[in-house]
């Protein structure tokens, strides 16, 4: 059975991936949500969720507990309806911290998902970096062509 452990929510300046993505200009900071995704209480995937301040402030994005329905349907909530899903899939080694955290050993990989989710106006409104167990993942797609 599959859960999850929020380790911390705070206001802190972007990784750079994250800052280009939502197109900060330094100095600028977002909100986090790091959890630790477990299945059947084995820590299988690390995820960063990362908000713009302007957005998540004053918002349950902004509390240290779990939001009722998702954040995806609480940005839709606050008038942000997602529209695009931009995902980067790479494998690679895990630091040291993502080792001790999802209790890996020293020859195992990572698969490291980045997520960048736009409204209707390519506004973007939230950077989910994941690191995945490889051992056992699968990941499936779907695209709608029009």
């Amino acid at each position: 059975m599959g859960t999850q452990r929020l380790l911390d929510v705070a206001e802190v300046d972007p990784p750079p991936e994250v800052a280009e993505a939502f197109q900060a200009v330094d100095g600028i900071q977002v909100l986090v949500r790091r959890r630790l995704m477990l299945f059947d209480e084995r820590p299988v995937e690390l995820t960063d969720s990362y908000y713009p301040l302007h957005l998540a402030r004053g918002t349950a994005l902004a509390e240290p507990r779990k939001i009722r329905g998702g954040a995806v349907s609480l940005l839709a909530e606050l008038g942000h309806r997602l529209r695009m899903a931009t995902e980067d899939v790479r494998a690679r080694r895990p630091t040291a911290t993502e080792r001790a955290l999802l209790d890996l050993a020293s020859d195992e990989w990572v698969l490291s998902l980045t997520r960048l989710l736009t409204t209707d106006a390519g506004v973007p409104v939230e950077v989910s970096m994941m690191t995945m167990v490889a051992e056992g993942r699968r990941l499936r797609y779907q695209v709608a062509i029009e």
